[in-house]
Order: C-alpha cells, then structure tokens, then sequence
C-alpha cells in the first residue's frame, strides 16, 4: 500500500515508518513537509500522492496543550479533520492515533475502559483529542481510530527509557505512584496496527499491553528484572509532587473489544513487553 504517516517526526511515526517500509511505499511527513492545519495544502497533497491509508500521529503534547490552547485545537482537531476530508475525497482509509486520556480516570482501581465508555476529558489535551477522533469517524467512512497509552520503546526519551537507564546503573528513580494506566510497548503497537489494517474492519481500537501500572510499579518491576535493589533506588512520589501543569486523569487501564471480537490474539502482558524493552536497551 502507499501510506502517509504525518507526524513522522514523532516517536510512533518514526517507528511505523521504519517497520511498514519493508512492506509499503510510505511517505513520512513532519510538520514541516505538510501543515495539517492548512486545508487547501492538504487537499492539494493529498489528491496529488493519492495514499491508501493516511495514518495521522501528529500531537501535541499533555503540557503543551494546557499552556497553548488554541495550538491544541489547531493539530489535534482541525489537522484530523482536514486529513479525514481529504480521504474521503479519494476514497482512502484515515487511521488516528488517540490516547486514554479522553477518560476522566474516576474509576477504582482494577476496573477497565472500554470504547463503550464514556469519553469525559478533564484536560485540553483529552478534550482535543476526543474532539479529533470524532472529526475523524465522520469526516471519513474508512476511518480507525487507535487509542494507546504511556507508549515506551528504546526510541523515546521519556520516563520509561531514563528509568531503566537508570536503573542499569544503579541510580535513583523518582516515580508517580498514585495515577495508573496501561502501558504500551512500541513494537506491539505498531504490530497490532498493521493487525488492524489487513483485516479493514473501520471502528475504534484500544491497544495497550495486558494490565495496568503506575510509573512507581513500572520502575519496581525494572528493578527486578536487573536484579537490583528497587527498595533503595526507587522512590514513590505523588502526582501533586510532580508538578505538571495539566491535570492528569488518575486511573485509565483500557481493553479493546474489538480487537477480541475480531478474534486478534491478546496482547502481551506489560511485564514481558518491559523484559524486551530491556533486552534492545542492552539491559
């Protein structure tokens, strides 16, 4: 297939672009390539390359968007919509990615999400992203939207990666013990994502690693894999402690009812997604 990856400079896309190369022609693009915020630029890209499938990974991120409302707005809802016009125009599928953070977290501990749930958003970047998944669907007939969350891999500097580093070397972590989600190893997302594709069944999808985890348990059980002493060198701090500027929903483990009904195989455990993390790290 020919397949536009926008937002190809980001972490997943980056991934998706370098796995689906061996089997697709695939045209990466940055924001600088394509401004998905400029409708007649991307109708006029679109209708020129005349992709299969555009795979939006375009986004702001959680902060960004509490401090630039308007940015928001503008790449995570009014660049889905346009991308999901122009698809349509040629007939081509549309996949976005999306987030758990389109749930309100207000749930107890053990219960999952569900896409027969109720999106309640209570920050800017759930409420775009919700905003866009919903332009999305009904701006294009073969529409996927792919919720995920907490996306680690080797590729991405962020929490997961810096506290495996880490702890390789036996340094302290500092790790939010009281928000949980499920957690997403890269490869298994980009995995299921070409799932998705092959069997063309439109719809919303959940994909995420089997289980749920705070950062705090996730750096516990990196500890343990390296066999070091997780009881010194990892310390649970709040999410008030951390003091990020948008407010994060407290508990968001999802499971994707489509991915079962379809008959695709579960998805790993987080634990054993976390053991091949360390593996490519060299751990």
């Amino acid at each position: 297939m020919k397949i536009i990856i926008t937002g190809a400079g980001g972490f997943v896309g980056q991934e998706l672009a370098r796995v689906f190369a061996a089997d697709h022609h695939i045209i990466s693009l940055t924001h600088k390539a394509l401004d998905i915020t400029d409708r007649e630029t991307v109708r006029a890209y679109v209708n020129d390359k005349r992709p299969d499938v555009i795979i939006n990974c375009a986004v702001l991120g959680v902060d960004v968007c509490e401090a630039h409302p308007a940015l928001a707005e503008a790449v995570n809802v009014a660049g889905p919509t346009l991308l999901a016009e122009a698809a349509a125009e040629i007939d081509a599928e549309i996949m976005h990615l999306s987030t758990n953070y389109v749930f309100d977290g207000d749930r107890e501990l053990g219960a999952y999400y569900t896409a027969n749930d109720e999106a309640l958003p209570i920050n800017k970047y759930g409420e775009t992203k919700l905003a866009g998944e919903r332009a999305v669907l009904a701006g294009a007939p073969k529409s996927y939207v792919v919720r995920t969350s907490w996306v680690f891999g080797p590729g991405k500097d962020n929490f997961f990666r810096s506290a495996a580093r880490s702890l390789v070397t036996q340094q302290p972590v500092r790790a939010v013990n009281d928000l949980w989600a499920s957690v997403t190893y890269v490869s298994d997302l980009v995995a299921r994502i070409s799932d998705i594709l092959a069997l063309r069944r439109y719809g919303t999808y959940q994909v995420v690693n089997d289980g749920c985890c705070s950062h705090f348990d996730f750096a516990v059980e990196l500890a343990r894999q390296l066999n070091v002493d997780a009881s010194t060198l990892v310390e649970g701090i709040s999410d008030a402690t951390a003091k990020r500027l948008a407010r994060r929903p407290r508990n968001t483990p999802m499971r994707c009812l489509l991915s079962a009904e379809l008959g695709l195989s579960p998805m790993r455990s987080w634990q054993v997604a976390a053991a091949d993390f360390l593996r490519q790290l060299g751990g």
